[in-house]
């Protein structure tokens, strides 16, 4: 996956509590297990008019001219700010894959479910939790700011705001490594590829049946 150090990015609100996986990302369109693909129907019961169908193309489907995404000043958003719960309901890896492929890479809300929060980490989404009177005024800030965009800085552990505020965030120290370096769960294992390959040889060598 690729690495997160450093993102600075424009902001899309997204003024909701309790967003479950199945908002993210519909049931109906988990046809796949390639991390591609699913962008288009982000969101997809909010974003159009029209009610879903996989394989249908959705640059021809009625846009809702009111939900956040279709928004002008929000377009090419890579943070995405929210409320608390965000990702809850199914455990579906799914979710964090439509929001890397939307565009976001970065989630900024009071609070996670824990498995979309740990799938996120898995996916190179950074998912940054603050209390809820940081993220009351990064909605203020947003929404009196046009093309509002902050920084993310992960090795310092912090988001700054376009006035220079600094509102710093915790993370876990081995998640943090592995972003930085874009290690997702099969880069973790291939650092290790050398000894991988000389416990296998040392195995067929002194176990060759198993290998006739």
């Amino acid at each position: 996956m690729d690495k997160f150090v450093r993102l600075e990015g424009l902001v899309a609100p997204l003024d909701r509590a309790n967003v479950d996986t199945d908002a993210i990302i519909p049931k109906q369109f988990l046809k796949s297990i390639k991390r591609s693909g699913f962008g288009p129907n982000l969101f997809d019961e909010w974003r159009y008019l029209d009610v879903g169908e996989p394989g249908k193309d959705n640059s021809q489907r009625p846009l809702k001219p009111d939900f956040v995404l279709n928004q002008a000043r929000y377009q090419g958003a890579q943070i995405l700010l929210t409320r608390k719960n965000f990702g809850c309901g199914s455990s579906r890896e799914h979710a964090p894959w439509a929001l890397l492929d939307f565009g976001f890479r970065a989630v900024i809300a009071e609070s996670f479910a824990d498995i979309f929060f740990n799938n996120c980490f898995k996916n190179g989404i950074l998912p940054i939790v603050l209390p809820a009177s940081d993220v009351d005024a990064l909605f203020a800030l947003v929404d009196s700011t046009p093309a509002c965009r902050l920084l993310v800085d992960l090795e310092q552990q912090q988001v700054v705001c376009p006035d220079g505020k600094v509102l710093p965030f915790a993370v876990d120290a081995f998640r943090k490594e592995c972003l930085l370096n874009g290690w997702d769960d099969i880069g973790l294992t291939l650092r290790h590829a050398e000894l991988i390959k000389a416990f296998e040889e040392r195995r067929r060598s002194e176990q060759p049946w198993l290998f006739a």
